[in-house]
Order: C-alpha cells, then structure tokens, then sequence
C-alpha cells in the first residue's frame, strides 16, 4: 500500500480540473501543488529497541523477521484517516514503531507476547493498517514493536458439510476470497478496506461489508475465535452452532482491537459462491422517502444482498459513481442501490418482490447501469480521498447507527454540528450522507464530509470531528457503527458503555495483558473511578 496514501500508486488519478475549479468556487479551496515529502526524506527517529531484545525477537521469529530499517517502521505508521494521510504527508513519522516483528505462527506470537510483557515494550498488531480511527497509534510506553501479520495467511480448514472455514488473520480480503473460491465458497465481505484489509482486522474492528444486508456483518459470520495473550493461549467459540451456557466470550474479542490479545485464527460462517449477482438503481424524491422504503424492505423483506441509499446532496455530487464526481444527477432526488446474489431463479423472484415493495414506496426504477457503476467504482473513493488532500480541499468520513425512528434527528443533529463547526472556523463544508447497513430495528449513516483544508488541517478536522461525535451520542447514535473506537472515538466510548462498563473492560484487561503491553490506549479511556 502507498505509505502516505491509499492502496496501489497506480490507480492514483488526479482530478479533473474543473472539479478543481468548481472546490474552488464553492468551498474556497486554495490550490496547492500536492506535494508530499519523499519516503526517503521522512526519518523516523532512531530505533529503541535494545540489541539484546532485537536478538531475542529473532530468536523466536528468526533474525529476518526483525525489521528495524527506517522504511520498514515508516511503513507501519498510523492508519489511513485524513489525520494519518496528512502528517505523513508532511513527513511526520516521530512516531513510528520502534520495529517490526512478523511471526510466522500462533506459538510464536504466544512468545513474542510474553517476552515483550516482560522487557515491557508495547505491542501493535498489524493487519493491513486501514485503521480510520487511530487504532494503530499507542501512547504510554518508551518502546514498541509492531506485530505485523502478514506472514500468517494460510486456509487452515475447509468444512463443507458445516460451511465453515479456519482462517489465519494475515489473509487479505482477495486472498481469503480466493482461497474459499477454490472450494466453491465466499465469505460474502466487501467492504469499502476489501482490498487491503485482513481476516484479523475484519474480526478486531467488527468490520461491515457493503452486502451486509445478505450476507451479514464480520462479527455475525464468526463462529470461534483463537486468541494469544501474554498470559497464554485463549480460544473463544463453542461446539455447536448456539449455546446458553453462558456469556459468548467471542464478545469480548471482536471489536477489541488488539487491547485484549492477538487474533491468531478466526473460524467463520461460509457461503456458496453466488451464481449470478445483479445491481441496479432505484431513484426516490427525498431522503424520507428513501429511508422509509429501505425500512419496509428491512423489516417486511424481501432484503436485497446490497442495500444502501445517498441524501440529496451525496446524489447530486455523484459520489456512487466517482467517474461522474462533479457532472451533478440527470434528476433531482436520492439514488438507491440494491443488489441481489444467488441462484438465478432466486435473484429473479427476490427482485420480482423487492421491485414490488419499492415501487409502492413510490420509488422510481432506473434500471441496472446506475448499480453496476457503484459496483465498478465502490473501491475508488479512498483514491478520491487523496486527490482531493492533493488539491488542498479536507475530504474526511464518519459514520454511525441508531434505530430507525432516531434517524432523522440523528441525520439532521450531525449535518448541523459539522456544517456549525466547519463554517464558524472559515471553511463551510459540503456534508453528504448515505445509508449503508440496514436490519429490521435500525440503520447506519455514513458521512461524508468537504471543505477547504484551513491553515491547520488536523485541528480544524478534530474540533469538527469532536462537535460530530457530541451530536452522535446527544442524538441516540452508537459512536461507530463499523470504523472501531481507536484513540478517536475512546472518550465517547467510555460515555457510551458508563464508568462500570469501562471498570469491566479494565478487568478483562488486567486478567489477559497485566502489564499494559498490548495496544495501550486504543479502546480503553483511563480508569477515573475513586480507588482505580
């Protein structure tokens, strides 16, 4: 992946100029020559890291296995928020790990774990480092390694009369999906990191893919999880497809983001490969309107595989199809997308139904092209993303989930907050907004946020962000829906779960990592309870 941007430098586009021109006149977008320092030009500082520990990493892992170059660690710093992408695009890297560790197996990173619990070095599990919220930036400790686990990617088992599947964390997403194929399977996860992300990552930031609507979400597909600690090997899962004994301790590990332990196999729910797949597009005459159709579909059914809605203005702009960012929609209103996988006699009947539901909701049929755009581009908007840091405009998103009677005030508190914050502070924004993730009780918004950049990006960026994430927990929402907490969302997190909550998690982590090592400040807000 690109050190200072989004995934392969090749399919980097620029844009077109009088997108450029149009930022320009209507957020005031000053130009900028896009330049970023060069990889070789951003020095990290000098490794902490001991001989004597380096020697007895390699020792575990094997001396090649222990990166400490300047490129290597650069490499792993911090994730892709607009935050990351600006600060190492100004060769900000102070704080890149002081190492990088690749285990090779759940028995090495047992050891790793144990020995870095004993010298006191934090540890950062590394997947594909498309973290959105800060979960890859650790505070508290003189020294720490990343624990990059790319090198454990292997099927490990494939059950096909139960259809499930043992998955190593280090498997990106193609690669998990190419793997299954061979068998004839799918996990049925896209989401918008597909391309980059991990089978870990996919379980520790109890990730949503854009077919959640069939296929369900990560944490729903995981069936057993294998875990390594500092304090030895915990396996969650059960032997049978449900079970009442008990709390389900999988819990406790999805969505962790490695302050728990270090995800080292993940058995998941597996589907037959789909034998057609078909997208189309649907146009509503507001956001409302649009919102109470996908209810009906949610709750009454039948429930396409892709189910997702853009506000007026994301339909304007032409975000579901970045190709046509800029040109504005042919007609006013709001573009729904839905997509339907399976048999062919399956897809038919559930399309037969659903065209039914949509129509009596007043939708309007536009046939498949508009499907079939947002399907070839909807791994293109993080490459949109960099063109616009590029030109000097602030692009950024943040997402959300509440029920469906709190929406509206949920959609219009957060559009107000971040329109409110950005405009007192000289740069009014364009906010858009989609629905992405729907069930029978609620639903997601994702927010998309543009302005010009300011004079100091990041801060501009934070105060609007922490006036956002006010609006979300003052209206109903969850703090995220699919990005994880971080550093970013910690405080409001802690908000959210109550200070026995926070107690309760601290608990657990004082049984599997004593000795702080693991993420350390990811997730967890300080305890400030008397006595703590």
């Amino acid at each position: 992946m690109l050190w200072n941007g989004w995934g392969d430098p090749d399919r980097a586009e620029p844009l077109p100029e009088p997108v450029v021109g149009l930022l320009g006149e209507l957020l005031g977008v000053r130009p900028s020559d896009g330049r970023s320092v060069a990889l070789e030009a951003a020095r990290p500082r000098a490794s902490r890291l001991t001989e004597g520990a380096r020697e007895a990493f390699a020792g575990i892992v094997g001396a090649e296995h222990v990166r400490t170059d300047a490129e290597s660690r650069v490499r792993r710093t911090r994730g892709k928020s607009t935050p990351d992408l600006l600060r190492m695009r100004s060769g900000a890297v102070e704080d890149a790990p002081d190492a990088v560790v690749r285990p090779g197996s759940h028995d090495e990173v047992v050891a790793v774990l144990r020995l870095c619990a004993e010298r006191r070095i934090a540890v950062v599990p590394f997947g594909g480092g498309t973290s959105v919220v800060g979960g890859l930036a650790p505070g508290g400790h003189d020294c720490f390694v990343t624990l990059d686990l790319r090198r454990m990617n292997r099927l490990i088992d494939v059950d096909t009369v139960s259809r499930t599947a043992v998955l190593e964390p280090g498997l990106r997403g193609p690669e998990a999906e190419a793997l299954l194929a061979e068998h004839g399977y799918t996990l049925g996860h896209f989401p918008q990191s597909f391309e980059w992300a991990t089978i870990g990552g996919f379980a520790a930031a109890r990730s949503s893919g854009q077919a959640s609507a069939g296929y369900g979400r990560f944490d729903d597909m995981v069936t057993a999880l294998r875990v390594a600690t500092p304090e030895g090997t915990w396996e969650t899962g059960r032997t049978a497809p449900r079970s009442a004994a008990g709390p389900d301790l999988r819990q406790l590990v999805l969505g962790s983001e490695g302050a728990f332990g270090v995800i080292t196999s993940v058995t998941v729910r597996i589907r037959p490969r789909p034998a057609t797949r078909v997208y189309e597009g649907w146009r509503f005459t507001s956001f409302e309107a649009g919102r109470d159709a996908l209810r009906a579909l949610a709750q009454d059914g039948p429930l396409p595989t892709v189910l997702r809605l853009s506000d007026e203005t994301e339909t304007l702009v032409g975000l579901a199809d970045p190709a046509a960012i800029g040109k504005g929609a042919s007609e006013s209103g709001c573009l729904a997308v839905a997509g339907y996988e399976g048999s062919v006699e399956e897809v038919a009947a559930r399309r037969e139904r659903a065209h039914a539901a949509l129509r009596a909701h007043d939708g309007t049929f536009l046939g498949e092209e508009p499907g079939e755009k947002w399907n070839h581009g909807r791994y293109s908007a993080p490459y949109l993303r960099d063109a616009l840091l590029d030109v000097g405009a602030l692009a950024e998103t943040l997402e959300t989930a509440t029920y469906w009677s709190q929406i509206p005030t949920l959609y219009e508190n957060v559009r107000t907050a971040l329109t409110t914050a950005l405009s007192d502070a000289g740069t009014p924004p364009v906010v858009l907004c989609h629905v992405s993730h729907v069930y029978p009780a609620g639903a997601s918004l994702y927010f998309t946020v543009l302005s010009a950049q300011g004079d100091k990006p990041e801060e501009h960026w934070a105060a609007a962000k922490r006036a956002a994430c006010d609006a979300i927990l003052a209206s109903g929402g969850t703090i995220s829906h699919h990005h994880g907490v971080g550093t970013d969302h910690r405080d409001w997190y802690a908000q959210e779960i109550g200070p026995l909550g926070v107690e309760v998690l601290h608990a657990v982590k004082n049984r599997l990592d004593p000795s702080g090592i693991l993420n350390p400040g990811i997730l967890l807000p300080p305890l400030t309870s008397p006595g703590a």
